[in-house]
């Protein structure tokens, strides 16, 4: 069964991304992927600019939250970085014909307010600690989390915990 999935669009609107890797493949833990990933966002950012504002890198998924600039939304960011990275991936690879690499559809959600957005930043910097693959939140380093907490977001020496019964359940 296939979903009509609607998606909006608002000039200015800032927007938390989920993409997976199908098949839940942990590929993310090869370093080479993570800075051909990071690469190809950045070369997606000149033909649909955008800001970054928060991202996480896990292994097989990847949490991000931007604003398109100009004329170009969030569904033609991914739709470029998706479709660039696996074309570059396969050639690297030597892969000629089709390759699903990525799960078929993203999750997003349009940021409402400043809490929201924080709320976000807070869930993509805890979400190695939340699977398990670092024990605080400025150990992973595949994150933005240095960023914000160079900005203040983040009292120094003070980690945020996730609060218990948080909206983000489990």
């Amino acid at each position: 069964m296939q979903m009509d999935i609607h998606r909006y669009y608002y000039p200015g609107q800032i927007v938390f991304i989920t993409q997976k890797v199908k098949n839940s493949l942990p590929v993310f833990t090869d370093p080479k992927l993570v800075k051909l990933l990071i690469q190809i966002m950045k070369n997606v950012k000149i033909l649909h600019p955008y800001t970054m504002l928060g991202y996480v890198i896990l292994p097989d998924h990847f949490h991000l939250l931007i604003r398109p600039e100009e004329q170009t939304n969030f569904s033609q960011i991914m739709h470029s970085l998706k479709l660039n990275f696996t074309k570059t991936y396969k050639q690297k690879i030597n892969v000629s014909g089709n390759m699903n690499f990525w799960q078929k559809r993203f999750w997003d959600h349009v940021i409402r307010d400043e809490q929201d957005l924080e709320n976000h930043l807070h869930y993509i910097h805890f979400n190695p600690v939340r699977h398990g693959y670092a024990k605080e939140i400025n150990a992973w380093p595949h994150s933005s989390y240095s960023a914000w907490e160079k900005r203040g977001l983040y009292a120094q020496h003070v980690m945020w915990k996730e609060p218990e019964n948080s909206f983000w359940g489990e």
